[in-house]
Parts: C-alpha cells; sequence; structure tokens
C-alpha cells in the first residue's frame, strides 16, 4: 500500500474509510511503521475500522482512534461450545506421527486442517503422511505463492482432505467446509488456540478440534476443563482417496478464458457430466478445475492435444 501511495497510484485525498484486518496480528509481527505511514498519507479519513477474532490490549495512537466503540459479532461461548467438540488424543511416542496418520485415517475424507507451529515441522510432517501414501497439502509462509495457492485451491476444492500449516492458516481462511481442526503442537497461547478452532464450526455448522499429546505433555491452562478423549481403533484404515483430481490447465483470464469456457470443453471433449466437475478457478495466467478420480485418467485420454477456443495449451493433473 505504501508503494501504490508513494507512486501516486491512486488520489488519496479520496480515501475516507480505512479497515485494518487481522489488526491485532499485524502487531504481532511488528508493522507498527509500515501502518502508521500509510495512515499518515490518508488526509481524508474520516471512519477506521480495526477488526480481530481477539481483543487487542490496547490501540495505537498512530491509528488516530480516540474515541472508540466496540462491536462484537462472537457467538456466546455456550453457543460456540456446543457446536465445536473438543478431544484430545494420547501419544505412545514422543514423535507423534504415527499418531497423526491414525488420526487422520481415522477420520477419514473428513475436511481437516493440521497445524504445526514451524514450518521445518509443516514440510516435515507432510512428507510423512506422503510416504504413506495419503494425499495432503503443505501450506506456509515459506513456500512460492503459487504453490501455496495451489496447495489450498486442492483443499478447497475437495482433491486433498488434509492441509498441513503453521499459524499462516488459523487467519483469513474462509473454508466453511472444515470439519476438523488437529493441533499437531500446542498452540503457543490462548489466541492461537482461538483462531485455528475459529477455522471449523463457523457460523451455524459443528465441527471437531483435536489436541494430540504425548506422556510428557498437559494440557495448557487456557484449555478450560479436560477434553474427552478420543481413543483410536485397533485396526487403522486405510487412507481415503478424494473424490476429485485437481486438473491444471496452463490458461487463463490474460488468454480470454473463463470458466463456462472450461465447463464446456470438459464437457465436449472430456465426455465428462455436470456432476463429475467440481470447483473452477481462472486465474490471470493459468486455471484449475477438480474432476472426478474415476474419471481423469479417461479425461486426460481424450483431452489430450485438444484446443480450449482454438488455443494449445498444457493441461495435466495438479502437482
Amino acid at each position: 500500500m505504501n508503494d501504490h501511495l508513494s507512486k501516486q497510484n491512486f488520489d488519496a485525498d479520496t480515501v475516507s474509510i480505512l479497515i485494518i484486518d487481522e489488526f491485532d496480528k499485524c502487531l504481532e509481527f511488528g508493522f507498527q511503521e509500515e501502518m502508521a505511514t500509510v495512515i499518515g498519507q490518508l488526509p481524508g479519513l474520516q471512519r477506521r475500522f480495526l477488526l480481530s477474532a481477539t481483543d487487542a490490549e490496547e490501540i495505537p495512537q498512530f491509528t488516530g482512534l480516540n474515541k472508540t466503540i466496540k462491536l462484537n459479532f462472537l457467538n456466546p461461548e455456550e453457543q460456540t461450545a456446543r457446536r465445536l467438540h473438543l478431544y484430545k488424543v494420547l501419544s505412545p511416542e514422543k514423535d507423534k506421527l504415527e499418531t497423526l496418520y491414525k488420526l487422520l485415517c481415522t477420520l477419514g475424507s473428513q475436511s481437516t486442517l493440521v497445524f504445526c507451529n514451524h514450518r521445518e515441522s509443516v514440510e516435515r510432517v507432510g512428507k510423512y503422511l506422503q510416504s504413506k501414501k495419503f494425499q495432503c497439502g503443505i501450506f506456509h509462509g515459506g513456500m512460492e505463492q503459487d504453490d501455496r495457492e495451489r496447495s489450498l485451491y486442492k483443499f478447497r476444492n475437495g482433491s486433498c482432505h488434509v492441509l498441513v500449516s503453521t499459524d499462516l492458516a488459523a487467519r483469513g481462511l474462509d473454508i466453511p467446509e472444515i470439519e476438523n481442526v488437529v493441533h499437531y503442537h500446542l498452540p503457543a497461547n490462548e489466541d492461537g488456540y482461538i483462531h485455528r478452532n475459529g477455522r471449523t464450526a463457523r457460523w451455524e455448522a459443528e465441527g471437531n478440534s483435536y489436541v494430540i499429546l504425548h506422556a510428557e505433555e498437559t494440557m495448557p491452562g487456557y484449555i478450560t476443563g479436560e477434553p474427552e478423549e478420543f481413543v483410536l481403533p485397533e485396526v487403522t484404515p486405510k487412507p481415503s482417496l478424494p473424490e476429485y483430481v485437481t486438473l491444471y490447465i496452463g490458461k487463463g483470464k490474460k488468454d480470454k478464458i473463463n470458466k463456462i469456457d472450461i465447463v464446456g470443453f470438459l464437457f465436449k471433449k472430456g465426455n465428462l457430466n455436470k456432476d463429475e466437475i467440481g470447483r473452477i478457478d481462472v486465474k490471470d495466467h493459468y486455471s484449475f478445475a477438480a474432476v472426478s478420480r474415476k474419471k481423469i485418467k479417461q479425461t486426460l485420454n481424450l483431452i489430450r492435444n485438444e484446443k480450449i477456443k482454438g488455443i494449445k495449451t498444457l493441461i495435466e493433473e495438479a502437482k
């Protein structure tokens, strides 16, 4: 934003409303100076909104908020407690990988977000699950943006049931169908715990939160009460395969390709029915399409060397 302001890409004098989302996280990450610089270049501000799922201890002076009104849209705790079911899962080993694998296999095809505290842990957990033929995606700040978007897209469209992430995914993700949150590592504080759990049981939906503990770990003080123990079955089910597979299409909006073009192409050239095509997303230079796993080989064979709107492009299963 400061880059846009310095280049005068828009008239700052016309801006009357300021909204800072995840305000407490911006402070935590040390963006006070950057935010202050932005606000200092907006002389016409009339209303200012600071948004966060957790309350800030204090509001810095640079925000210009002298007289504040606090709006609380959180559901009463008793309602949330009824919709969010808390469980603890005991790991016999200090290394929880095998316990996590068994838990995820038990949850089957349910959409599940697994939280780790470090990027390296996300990579390690992801590689372990993939070595066990368990399809999952990974998501953290050290990845290239295209790779993050691809993992997130496959999670959203049902091409993988599990996304392993740092707390980067604890905010900003609006995927209402997430059924489970798994704390592979205990969050650093209560705010982290709240934000992680906030990915499930959204609005009126129900959800589950699992805390994996090894023998040397205890429940942190911010988790009130004693969560019910989730006992893993003696025989671990085989990993379930997602219903969809994601196709990567090497053309997008800049090539005059839209969702209708892709649907028509898959109908006509891929010989697919409506219920065999899932979510389609068109980016500037490429697109993603979810296709029924049962039909993916047939589809790839049929569309090989075919053109979309007269354009030849790369079409393959998204890595």
